[in-house]
């Protein structure tokens, strides 16, 4: 029988060494495990703010086509957010302003059409290391970013892209998986 209480089930989560933020295109293969790979099409969106991940729970709506297709996001869902500090990244660019809407690299001059913008999903996995080298992965199948915050520009703190994203139930009518492993256990 498990102890009743233990100090050692207490954890706190830091990002994984080398990114921690990933997404690729829906239907990209989705990692079945928290300690493989990442297949190579995922892109990182760098550094998040030292607030983290935060997940949150179901509310707001949903619109739906005949046939139950969810067409329109309009909040809710299984919501999580965080804010993405390397602004001058090119997924994250891309990710937060459509990826049409971004054109150039930085060292030929890059161009951001701000304006209307297709609801676009993607697959997303966060990869984080808890307590005792635990690694655990949340995977979403299918996201997209449901709203953006204010961005601020001033002398003391870094230019970020504080994003709220939804995720979509998958074909087993869930939002995402939360897997976990030992580091170095088989």
């Amino acid at each position: 029988m498990e102890e009743n209480v233990s100090a050692q089930n207490v954890t706190a989560s830091k990002p994984k060494v080398g990114g921690s933020v990933f997404y690729a295109p829906i239907g990209t293969e989705l990692p079945a495990d928290a300690k493989s790979e990442l297949n190579e099409v995922f892109e990182s969106v760098g550094y998040i703010s030292d607030d983290g991940v935060k997940t949150g729970g179901e509310n707001g709506s949903t619109v739906k086509a005949w046939g139950g297709d969810i067409v329109l996001i309009t909040g809710g869902g299984d919501q999580f957010s965080m804010t993405f500090i390397e602004t001058l990244r090119d997924s994250v660019l891309k990710l937060v302003h459509g990826k049409d809407n971004v054109k150039g690299t930085l060292e030929t001059g890059i161009t951001v059409e701000v304006g209307d913008k297709d609801i676009e999903n993607y697959s997303f996995v966060i990869d984080m290391v808890q307590k005792g080298g635990v690694l655990k992965r949340l995977v979403f199948p299918k996201a997209c970013i449901t709203e953006v915050g204010e961005v601020t520009y001033n002398d003391d703190d870094a230019v970020g892209y504080e994003v709220t994203l939804t995720a979509q139930k998958d074909e087993n009518n869930k939002y995402h998986k939360e897997l976990f492993a030992k580091k170095g256990a088989a």
